[in-house]
């Protein structure tokens, strides 16, 4: 997914639950564009769609 400047800005309003820029930005894309993320525990605590791979 290409980073928009929507998607950047709002980095700045994510509550600070996890520090790495990366996966916030990713947090970002995901809420804005309603697209689900695999990812590690810290990501749950915000408020979008987490898929779990695996056992």
């Amino acid at each position: 997914m290409a980073v928009e400047l929507a998607h950047t800005l709002a980095v700045a309003n994510l509550p600070d639950h996890h520090r790495d820029p990366f996966d916030r930005l990713l947090i970002t894309q995901a809420g804005l564009e309603g697209a689900r993320l695999t990812a590690d525990p810290q990501i749950r605590a915000y408020d979008v769609e987490v898929l779990w791979v695996g056992a």
